[in-house]
């Protein structure tokens, strides 16, 4: 009876941790993958198979975070796990060292053989649109206040002092529908100003937090 394969080694990276768990959480249980790193602001230590990048609130865009990446663990393959899914973004971080771009609207399943097809050497775009109102096992900072997965990220970006325009480059989105995720996530939060919003985020972790858990 032949061996069954070692499983896909995986580090799963994003600058917040509530948002590294929730993926993790979505790989338990499947044989074929080992979660060997979670890591909040650094990039992975160990060598590893598969570096999957949850692309939530990055500030200075994706993009740069995937060259940090690559440069650290030039052996791994880099896939990038984003709500963002125009085609630019998707260009942009394939040609800085991305091999695979995941949406977060696949489930569990669909997730864990993406990336263990990705740890056997394919490139995997799978891109479909990821609507707000999904019921998804992803977490994110105020998701229990009841903000969207877009308006969660657009205040995250607030907290983290980044004007309108800023948001809209990372974002990947329209000057208007940053504004629009802003009123409805205010609505939610109870605040009507920016500074208010800004200690929001503070009380309810959005605020980036450096983690290395092995």
């Amino acid at each position: 009876m032949p061996l069954a394969p070692e499983p896909i080694t995986i580090a799963v990276v994003n600058d917040h941790p509530v948002v590294v768990a929730g993926v993790a959480k979505m790989l338990e249980g499947d044989d074929r993958i080992s979660v060997v790193e979670l890591d909040s602001m650094v990039t992975p230590e160990l060598p590893v198979d598969v570096v999957l990048f949850d692309g939530y609130a990055r500030p200075g865009g994706i993009a740069r975070a995937v060259q940090e990446i690559a440069q650290e663990q030039p052996e791994s393959k880099i896939v990038v796990f984003s709500w963002n899914v125009e085609s630019p973004q998707i260009e942009e971080v394939l040609a800085v060292g991305a091999d695979s771009y995941l949406s977060k609207a696949l489930t569990p399943d669909e997730l864990a053989d993406a990336l263990v097809r990705v740890g056997r050497g394919e490139q995997v775009i799978e891109p479909a649109p990821v609507q707000d109102e999904l019921s998804s096992m992803n977490d994110w900072p105020g998701r229990d206040a009841g903000l969207s997965p877009r308006e969660s990220e657009v205040v995250a970006l607030i907290t983290a002092g980044l004007t309108n325009d800023e948001i809209a480059r990372s974002c990947y989105l329209s000057i208007n529908s940053v504004k629009t995720y802003i009123r409805s996530a205010y609505r939610k939060m109870g605040v009507e100003r920016r500074s208010q919003a800004v200690a929001w985020g503070i009380e309810n972790g959005m605020v980036p937090r450096a983690l290395r858990q092995v």
